[in-house]
């Protein structure tokens, strides 16, 4: 639960932990480090010169700070569109006015799949050509997961509201409700500029910045946010060019600031998790999966209760670090290249440098660095084994590689439970894994589960479609696998989407994970 300042000392301040977890969310978009932090600095001095104090400049403060926290939820389309690189896609288009189609079609002709084959980018530019309301979709999915992961962070439903109008324009030639004007929520108003500004600044300077306002005034931007801005133009774009964002993005942070107790922190790492389990059809609820068969591990291997609080919190954030990769990495049906595994490589690491800054959370970028570290010293990204993992970081390993075993990836079908215990029992014996820690893990992941029914008065058979739905397969391959016609699974999808109230795949893949219906 977040609290007001003058709770109790050992509460901490929410703008550390969540700015820290915003350079994820900066990986997770194709970013610069410390462009979310950027963008809140400036949304914040915005909202200044309008005169805003307290909860309407807070509301401001962290629409802007979480303005990236839907980007993973259309990951697996965006890379479809890109020729497998979701992050490039999303760069490409940042500074693009959405409304002006010959600037995004002549994006895409000179960007798409720039650096693939001549044959690739030119289906690229084919497929993206071909999907006239790709930007509408993008917008929906990017707001729906954004304002479902953000109503769980204690940040008010001011933010909350505002998420689902970032894509907004002040013309009505938005997505995804096509507001105008002031019916678009302020703090959503006032992001659309500060995002613009900041990329904009980045990329071609502080001119850059005043003529993409003056241009887009009374369009995409309110124009009198716009003319609040160009009043004050140099102290609001400075932070483009400070050599970190970080002491001035505390600085900005509205008072009285929000504070959170222990117990808030799970609610925290869980919505990261789930934000970096959405990037991909084939790791929906790997995170939290891995997070309780680890807490239920620890547990059989007498971890006390402090070491296994610290392992779940780590099991739920060990990749965060994955949203640096592209879809077209991860869900590659070959062999990678020496480039594709270097970057697989890096993931542990960059989980581990956004940990180590997030207040409440730093102990945590130990555990998640090695969480790929193997006992016999062949794992990565370290290399290091033996005596330098402690009995956490193995259990976790062992956690990892079994979960992900019983599930599917692009390159190979999930493995029966006992195939994946084999397996693990396989590499304990190589000593790749510390045998110990496996036998905890099997323990755990043999103990029987009550079966409840289903949320939504959902069906056996609907639950079948709809995992399979948000794990990428169309129609036609549901139909194959179940042995139905695709006519019968689009009438399933339509109830589907009827009794849970969605209407994307990604918010359909957000509900299945929130209600535990992909777990093997």
């Amino acid at each position: 639960m977040v609290r007001s300042a003058h709770f109790a000392v050992e509460e901490a301040r929410l703008a550390p932990l969540l700015g820290a977890l915003s350079l994820a969310t900066d990986l997770g978009a194709g970013n610069p480090p410390e462009s979310a932090l950027r963008t809140a600095v400036i949304a914040a001095r915005l909202g200044e010169r309008l005169g805003l104090v307290g909860d309407a400049l807070r509301d401001v403060y962290y629409t802007a700070l979480l303005r990236y926290l839907g980007c993973s939820g259309f990951a697996h389309e965006e890379a479809a569109l890109a020729g497998g690189d979701d992050l490039a896609y999303l760069a490409t288009f940042q500074s693009a006015d959405p409304a002006r189609a010959a600037e995004i079609i002549g994006l895409a002709l000179r960007e798409l799949a720039r650096s693939e084959p001549l044959h690739v980018r030119a289906h690229a530019v084919v497929r993206f050509l071909s999907q006239p309301r790709g930007y509408a979709e993008l917008a929906r999915a990017h707001c729906d997961q954004a304002t479902a992961l953000a109503a769980t962070l204690g940040v008010g439903p001011g933010v909350v509201s505002a998420l689902g109008e970032m894509y907004e324009r002040f013309d009505g030639r938005g997505a995804p409700r096509a507001l105008a004007g002031r019916e678009i929520a302020l703090p959503a108003r006032v992001l659309s500029l500060a995002q613009a500004l900041e990329v904009h600044a980045r990329t071609g300077g502080p001119a850059a910045a005043l003529a993409v306002a003056r241009e887009r005034r009374g369009a995409q931007f309110d124009p009198e946010l716009v003319d609040a801005f160009l009043a004050a133009a140099r102290p609001v774009l400075d932070i483009v060019t400070a050599p970190s964002a970080w002491q001035p993005f505390l600085d900005a942070e509205p008072a009285p600031p929000l504070t959170l107790d222990e117990a808030s922190l799970d609610d925290v790492a869980l919505a990261f998790a789930r934000y970096v389990d959405l990037k991909s059809p084939f790791t929906l609820a790997h995170s939290t999966g891995v997070a309780r068969l680890a807490g239920e591990a620890a547990t059989r291997a007498g971890l006390g209760d402090d070491d296994a609080r610290l392992l779940r919190r780590a099991a739920l954030l060990h990749d965060l670090g994955r949203v640096s990769v592209p879809n077209g990495v991860w869900d590659k049906t070959g062999p990678l290249d020496s480039g594709e595994r270097e970057r697989v490589r890096q993931h542990a690491y960059h989980g581990a440098r956004v940990l180590v800054q997030a207040p409440g959370l730093e102990p945590l970028a130990a555990l998640v660095a090695s969480h790929h570290e193997r006992l016999d010293g062949g794992g990565y990204h370290r290399g290091v084994g033996g005596a330098a993992l402690a009995p956490a970081a193995r259990l976790l390993a062992a956690a990892d590689v079994y979960h992900a075993l019983t599930e599917a990836r692009a390159h190979r079908a999930a493995l029966t439970p006992e195939a994946a215990a084999r397996e693990l029992g396989a590499l304990a014996t190589r000593g790749a894994l510390d045998a110990d820690a496996v036998n905890a893990v099997l323990a755990a992941a043999g103990h029987a589960r009550v079966r409840k029914a289903h949320p939504a008065g959902l069906t056996d058979r609907e639950v079948e479609i709809l995992v399979l739905v948000v794990r990428g397969l169309s129609n036609k391959e549901v139909g194959r696998a179940l042995h139905i016609s695709p006519v019968t699974v689009k009438n399933h999808v339509a109830h589907i989407y009827e009794k849970t109230g969605v209407a994307t795949r990604s918010a359909a893949a957000l509900y299945a994970v929130t209600n535990g219906l992909v777990e093997p």
